[in-house]
């Protein structure tokens, strides 16, 4: 139970904050709640708020050309995990150079993430969730290290990088069947709520990542209960009205 909250802690980390809070700015998070999800984002250590945001936005701007940092065209492996492994594209430094980040730094909480990544990815992704475990309820270090830690870690570094890999590959595309990502059930399961990635990238301003019903989708419902809270405003959501026209235009007819 402990490793399963880090990840789901993990999880919010990237796809509230990074994904739809800083790098799409879908809705506004107070700052209590942005503090938390910075602390989270550590916790997942896959790199800090800034750069993951200025990837990302990246490979929206340029997604299946050499400019996109995990271009799923060079295959399953790069989009997964080889991207890491290797220099980026000079596509991806100079066209990446043309897009405006500067939001990004003018919020104080990226900036102060940003200058203590390193000791905050020490402290909430190795030292706390191994240590909580063995204060409160005598777990021994050994598992609270290789479970809450390490296996959490590992995992939640998987199911991110599918979202780069078989999101892009695998599944329909019932809003736009002229772009590789599509809709994938199993992905959506384990990134809570991120698998819609047709929909995703046909309107990526959308804080839900998803068109609304009952549909699996944690992350969507976290947003929504802090909205509940009050420390979320503005949520951004595609009309009916657009996401109907855009299925019947360019979609695939799977939905």
């Amino acid at each position: 139970l402990s490793a399963y909250f880090c990840f789901l802690m993990t999880a919010l980390g990237v796809t509230a904050g990074a994904h739809r809070l800083w790098s799409h700015r879908s809705y506004k998070a107070k700052l209590p709640l942005r503090i938390f999800l910075a602390a989270a984002n550590s916790m997942a250590f896959q790199n800090d708020i800034y750069e993951w945001s200025r990837d990302h936005r990246v490979h929206h701007k340029y997604s299946e050309t050499d400019a996109d940092p995990h271009n799923a065209r060079r295959g399953f492996f790069f989009a997964h995990i080889g991207w890491l492994f290797m220099r980026k594209h000079r596509d991806v430094i100079e066209k990446g150079r043309k897009l405006d980040f500067t939001d990004l730094l003018d919020d104080p909480v990226v900036r102060f993430q940003r200058k203590y990544y390193k000791s905050s990815v020490v402290l909430m992704c190795f030292v706390i969730p191994t240590f909580v475990p063995w204060y409160l309820w005598g777990e021994s270090l050994w598992n609270a290290y290789f479970l809450a830690s390490i296996l959490r870690y590992t995992i939640s570094l998987n199911v991110t990088w599918l979202v780069n890999s078989a999101a892009h590959m695998y599944g329909n595309r019932p809003y736009d069947k002229y772009i590789s990502p599509r809709q994938n059930t199993l992905v959506t399961l384990g990134a809570i709520g991120e698998g819609f990635h047709n929909y995703h990238h046909t309107f990526p301003f959308d804080y839900s990542a998803s068109e609304l019903g009952l549909k699996f989708n944690p992350t969507t419902w976290f947003i929504d209960f802090m909205f509940w809270l009050g420390l979320v405003t503005d949520r951004k959501q595609a009309p009916k009205e657009m996401i109907k026209a855009r299925k019947e235009r360019t979609g695939d007819g799977s939905s």
